[in-house]
């Protein structure tokens, strides 16, 4: 090969390796970058709320009387329906009177006898008193005359008082209602003999007005006055707290009560203190001993900072919400967290006046993510509609979602299915607002991705079944609660948030 064919090959090698190298420093090209997330957030503004206290409650009735017999005797027969209202007055049983009115009748006797006896010696005196003055008789013949009439009077005054307990011992054999309320049931068989071991008949209780009671537990309390020293709670004016009664199925009674008493004693035994509330009942439709909740509205807390509830997630370290700042990035917060009202909930700590907040959206965010922020529209829709748009059914109407029952997420630690402490008081409050909602709750457990397979899909329905078994627990039906498997086991590349259960509402 000559030189020059030589000199032009190997430029011709030079160029085709640093075409080669060229080519692989390139590489492929990478995927497209991720479009930036929309977010709708709100800006946190101090203003004062109206704050609503629940408690779980039965109702009593203001006045309940045991019927009793008052004399010994046969019961001869039950006269009133069981479970009717009564009016005052009205008969309830009626007892043998046939011994009674022997009584009566040998208690009149007697009266006539001592009567006979009083005429006798008021002869006796008449007659002794003008003879002693003519001294024919002693002193002592009149004074045995005056004694023997005193005497006989005594007896009839005693034969008048026999006679009148007989009369009412036989209108006892006539028993009737001293009040106007329902009645229980009959407590003794017709044909029992009736005595004082055995004298309890029936009941009555008043329906209207009716007693709703609940306890008020130490620390509840102590809380209560620490806020309103501290100025986080105002009480209403007169302390005129307004009650509402939440019935079992979820329906508000129709009128509000008032709280009657506050019992300042504490009671040992329950570490609580009991309260009573009064309200009319003019249909009768509260009964006694019915179990409800009790919302006691009034108080205000002033300048106090809210977020709406979907905006506040739980992690395995407790609840966080993501914050906007100047630049559109977000950052996940740690807040603490207050009462619920209505569709918000209370941050106590974590966040600033004028923080902006994200709403909807935060499901794929990441620490220093650039978003658009869209602020929330101003005229909210029913009340719990936008709680109900990122995760229950499309066939949902989302206005009859409950209002401590939002869809909600429940965070795990690694490799464990164990509820944490503020996850099972969500789930608690959760459970106790679906009581008697017309829902079901649907279920879903994921897991990070890292394990096999087959364990992270077992991981991912134990975590279901231990938030199904809290719900069930806190007092929704085991049929209402089922447990959805999802399209995916994985919940995300995120692992903190990837081991979590997902729950969601549909209407049965």
């Amino acid at each position: 090969m000559t030189h020059g064919r030589r000199l032009a090959l190997a430029v011709l090698m030079s160029l085709a390796i640093g075409s080669l190298l060229a080519a692989c420093g390139r590489g492929p090209s990478g995927p497209p970058a991720r479009p930036t997330p929309d977010v709708t957030t709100v800006t946190v503004v101090p203003r004062d709320i109206p704050v609503t206290f629940e408690f779980v409650a039965q109702t009593q009735s203001s006045q309940s009387v045991n019927i009793q017999a008052r004399v010994s005797g046969f019961l001869d027969r039950r006269v009133y329906t069981e479970g009717a209202v009564v009016k005052a007055g009205q008969v309830l049983f009626l007892m043998d009177p046939k011994p009674l009115q022997a009584q009566v009748d040998a208690a009149q006797a007697a009266l006539n006898n001592a009567q006979a006896s009083l005429e006798v010696a008021k002869f006796d005196l008449d007659r002794t008193k003008p003879l002693a003055e003519q001294n024919a008789l002693s002193q002592k013949d009149l004074d045995d005359a005056n004694g023997q009439y005193l005497s006989s009077k005594a007896n009839v005054d005693q034969a008048r008082a026999n006679l009148e307990t007989a009369k009412l011992n036989l209108s006892y054999a006539t028993i009737t209602s001293p009040i106007t309320g329902v009645t229980g049931s009959a407590v003794v068989a017709d044909g029992t003999y009736v005595s004082a071991s055995n004298s309890q008949l029936t009941t009555v209780s008043v329906l209207s007005p009716m007693w709703v009671t609940f306890s008020l537990s130490e620390a509840e309390a102590l809380q209560y006055r620490d806020e309103v020293d501290r100025g986080l709670l105002k009480r209403p004016p007169g302390d005129q707290y307004a009650v509402e009664v939440v019935m079992a199925d979820g329906s508000i009674f129709p009128e509000t009560g008032h709280i009657t008493f506050a019992d300042p004693a504490y009671n040992s035994q329950t570490g609580t203190f009991s309260v009573r509330v009064q309200l009319t009942n003019p249909q009768g439709r509260m009964r006694p001993n019915q179990f409800v909740r009790a919302r006691v509205k009034g108080a205000v807390r002033p300048n106090a900072l809210v977020v709406p509830q979907r905006a506040v997630q739980q992690g395995p370290k407790g609840h966080f919400v993501w914050v906007v700042d100047k630049d559109n990035k977000v950052e996940m917060r740690p807040v603490g967290v207050g009462s619920w009202i209505g569709d918000d909930w209370q941050i106590t700590q974590g966040l600033e006046p004028d923080g902006v907040v994200v709403v909807d959206g935060a499901l794929s965010l990441t620490s220093g993510a650039v978003v658009k922020p869209r602020p929330l529209p101003a005229a909210t829709p029913a009340k719990g509609t936008a709680a109900v748009a990122s995760k229950t059914d499309a066939k949902t109407p989302p206005h009859s979602v409950p209002n401590r029952a939002l869809p909600a997420s429940v965070y795990f630690a690694r490799g464990s299915a164990a509820l944490t402490p503020n996850a099972s008081e969500a789930l608690r409050a959760i459970g106790n607002a679906l009581i008697g909602v017309p829902y079901v709750v649907e279920i879903t457990g994921y897991a990070d991705a890292k394990g096999q397979a087959a364990k992270n899909r077992a991981l991912a329905e134990h975590r279901a079944e231990a938030v199904r078994d809290a719900l069930v627990a806190a007092g929704v039906k085991a049929d209402l609660v089922r447990v959805a498997n999802p399209a995916d086991v994985i919940g995300g590349t995120d692992p903190e948030r990837a081991r979590r259960v997902d729950i969601a509402f549909v209407v049965r």
